[in-house]
């Protein structure tokens, strides 16, 4: 599997590097950042470590560990909008690591996370509902469906999770 690491400032390259590879292969899952995500992406990241270091959003990213020369981020898990115990979880896997288990043991490690180093009692997430993928991951680690939401303009389910 992969360790999961509080993004830092270092992984800057290599983040920017897993997004520009998985553009393509995300937005057909789920809605896509925009040109100007990527044009501005040092500026926006130093914000995003601001707010990691304010506890309004805790950002992660899963370091392959294959024996490699370089380490290589293959994934990411996000707690945003976090606050009275609650956050929404967000994730991404590259590409060339889906369909191998490491969404589900990511979100299952960060549920523990969220609850024994962020005190956090609850988690949100949302999907469209064609990414059938996501449907699998959140409901094989404990999350329920509670209702419809429009996510730019395509449909799709909310979901919670309490944490204990």
């Amino acid at each position: 599997m992969a360790d999961i690491q509080q993004l830092r400032l270092d992984h800057a390259p290599a983040l920017l590097a897993f997004e520009l590879e998985n553009r393509a292969y995300f937005a057909a899952s789920i809605p896509d950042r925009g040109d100007s995500y990527f044009s501005a992406f040092a500026e926006r990241l130093g914000d995003l470590l601001t707010d990691q270091a304010a506890g309004l959003l805790f950002f992660h990213v899963l370091v392959s560990r294959d024996g490699g020369t370089a380490d290589e981020i293959v994934g990411r898990v996000n707690l945003v909008d976090v606050r009275d115990g609650t956050a929404e979880l967000g994730y991404r896997i590259a590409e060339k690591a889906a369909g191998r288990g490491l969404a589900t043991d990511a979100v299952r490690r960060i549920c523990v996370l969220a609850a024994e180093t962020y005190g956090l009692g609850t988690l949100r997430a949302k999907t469209t509902h064609d990414n059938l993928a996501s449907h699998t991951v959140l409901t094989r680690t404990g999350f329920v469906p509670t209702g419809e939401i429009d996510i730019s303009g395509r449909p799709g389910t909310t979901y919670i999770r309490t944490l204990s």
